[in-house]
């Protein structure tokens, strides 16, 4: 009777069931290698193409995109039905991508990854959302498991197909790389997932306005990175968050809201919760710049650099296997020993990455020890935050408060990669540029950015109440 109600591994992952989960984890695996393939080989397009003063763009547009493509996922579900809107979402996807592939400029390349961000937003939000019509119910607590375990496959492969096509001077190749992948996940979708038409009866709504408004805000900060100009700058700051006010005026009134009720307020238990997540998430973006920094200042190879720069997501694994299920009193001294871990290990690194000479007698392997020490901080409390916004929520919006953290996972990257831009390029990343320039970014981006989980240590109160 027992397997009855709780499926089996086995029952997932065998015969048909299998190959359907091979299909809704390929959509997350997807958009997630190729999260850590464009990390990888982005000093070697900056090289080739130019674009210096553009590279935290990359990410910025690419995440700005996914936050609308995964909004967008419930409505191409309905409209489409689910094997169509997969297939739509891979088309868009592999356009996107095969773009980037055939970049002759930077200019380019930005728009080619704001088209496959989109692509990867709606692959994501099908992928999660179609657990629910594809499995049992007794299957669905093991297949989101699967499904968010892509993220740990990706720090593998990621890096990996990167790194060498960079090695060997072919960046490009790497994006082909990802074409044929895709190719086999539509194969999949085609043949696997139902086509259950349209949806009938109620019709899913998306708060498209405020989200639209926050791709707004990060645009602004990343537009103002771009003058070395302090006063431009704060500008784009205040200007960012001004429009982040407007955003929590709007859903404070609005029928269909972006986050629930008491989200806006860090003296609320859930409020302190989603303020934790976003500045740790924020501290997490300095990874988009560490491949730069190893291989221009340590000298590091493409694939080596990589594969430490994923040091900080497996940290996270570990610092999440450490901390999930401990006891209230274990969590909640995690809850501020994890932050400060973080902010402390970004500290470091801003002493230790601007130091050249450190490379000479292998004094540069030193540096894995902050680089996993940032993601571990992260990961011992992560889960337990998780779980008490799910107990945190007011009754009745608990699917807003679990659909709001990813939306403002997302939203922390891209605004982080926003700020890294305008931290990095007013420190001198390119003016002067090379060495030095590396050198005094690295400095500056490490040291501001400390202060995001620093903050977030001191902004747990509220967070440690939610039990």
């Amino acid at each position: 009777m027992h397997t009855k109600h709780t499926g089996s591994w086995s029952e997932l992952l065998w015969g048909r069931n299998g190959l359907r989960s091979l299909a809704l984890a390929g959509g997350v695996a997807v958009h997630a290698v190729n999260v850590y393939i464009v990390t990888t080989i982005l000093p070697s397009i900056v090289d080739d193409i130019g674009g210096l003063q553009y590279y935290a763009w990359n990410t910025t547009l690419f995440v700005v995109a996914s936050i609308l493509g995964s909004a967008l996922s419930p409505k191409s579900m309905e409209q489409f039905g689910l094997r169509r809107a997969f297939l739509l979402a891979i088309a868009v996807f592999v356009g996107g991508t095969i773009a980037c592939a055939m970049a002759p400029a930077m200019l380019w390349l930005l728009a080619a990854r704001t088209v496959q961000g989109l692509g990867g937003g709606l692959l994501l939000g099908l992928s999660y959302s179609a657990v629910r019509l594809v499995f049992d119910e007794r299957l669905w607590s093991r297949a989101m498991v699967l499904v968010s375990s892509m993220w740990g496959v990706a720090t593998l492969a990621g890096p990996a197909i990167g790194g060498i096509f960079a090695q060997t001077g072919h960046w490009r190749l790497a994006f082909w790389a990802v074409v044929p992948i895709a190719a086999i996940l539509a194969l999949l979708v085609h043949t696997q997932l139902v086509q259950n038409g349209r949806a009938a009866g109620k019709r899913t709504q998306a708060p498209l306005g405020s989200i639209s408004l926050l791709a707004l805000s990060v645009l602004v900060v990343s537009v103002a990175s771009l003058v070395h100009s302090w006063a431009w700058n704060a500008a784009g700051i205040a200007a960012g968050l001004s429009i982040a006010v407007l955003i929590a005026k709007i859903d404070g009134r609005a029928r269909v809201r972006l986050f629930p009720t008491g989200s806006y307020s860090a003296q609320t238990a859930l409020g302190s919760l989603y303020a934790c997540i976003c500045l740790l998430s924020i501290g997490v973006t300095t990874e988009i710049y560490i491949p730069y920094f190893l291989q221009s200042i340590h000298g590091k190879s493409p694939l080596v650099a990589g594969y430490w720069t994923a040091l900080m997501s497996a940290g996270w694994t570990l610092g999440s296997f450490v901390s999930s299920s401990r006891s209230t009193a274990t969590a909640n001294r995690l809850m501020v020993a994890g932050p400060l871990a973080s902010a402390a290990s970004l500290a470091m690194l801003a002493w230790m990455l601007p130091m050249a000479d450190l490379s000479s007698q292998g004094g540069a392997n030193w540096l894995m020890a902050p680089l996993l020490g940032v993601g571990v901080g992260v990961g011992l409390c992560w889960p337990n935050m998780l779980t008490r916004v799910f107990k945190s929520a007011p009754k009745g919006q608990e699917n807003i408060a679990s659909a709001a953290i990813t939306t403002l996972q997302l939203y922390a990257m891209a605004m982080g990669a926003s700020l890294a831009g305008m931290v990095t390029n007013a420190a001198g990343f390119t003016d002067p540029g090379g060495m030095q320039g590396a050198q005094q970014a690295a400095l500056a981006l490490f040291a501001v950015f400390a202060c995001a989980p620093g903050l977030a240590a001191f902004m747990t109160r509220g967070a440690r109440d939610a039990v």
